[in-house]
């Protein structure tokens, strides 16, 4: 990840995103930047559905994306940095985990 800890001129965190600027106050997350760049999706299924902020709490995988070089990250999870390379999500950690959310909640109301 990003090691550049010196603040951006005028208070603003400053990356990229596939090579573009991305700007947002500090603290906010790479979904947070993303979003009020206005890229709400940043991410396909292996059906080609578009995904990007679902659940905002790094519960389900629909934000994933690639932050300098490193795969499957959750955009929600994320402060953005000062010159973070974030990158749409591809490669394995890319698919389809709607799978995993069924694993996770299996059980629930099995409670006496």
């Amino acid at each position: 990840m990003s090691t550049n800890k010196e603040p951006s001129p005028g208070g603003k965190v400053q990356a990229s995103f596939e090579g573009e600027p991305l700007t947002c106050a500090p603290g906010a997350s790479v979904a947070a930047a993303l979003i009020a760049t206005g890229k709400n999706a940043w991410r396909e299924t292996r059906s080609g559905a578009s995904r990007g902020l679902f659940c905002g709490i790094g519960v389900c995988f629909d934000c994933l994306v690639e932050i300098d070089g490193e795969s499957g990250q959750r955009a929600c999870m994320i402060p953005l940095a000062d010159g973070m390379d974030v990158r749409r999500a591809t490669g394995p950690g890319a698919g389809d985990h709607s799978g995993e959310a069924s694993v996770l909640s299996a059980g629930e109301g099995d409670e006496a």
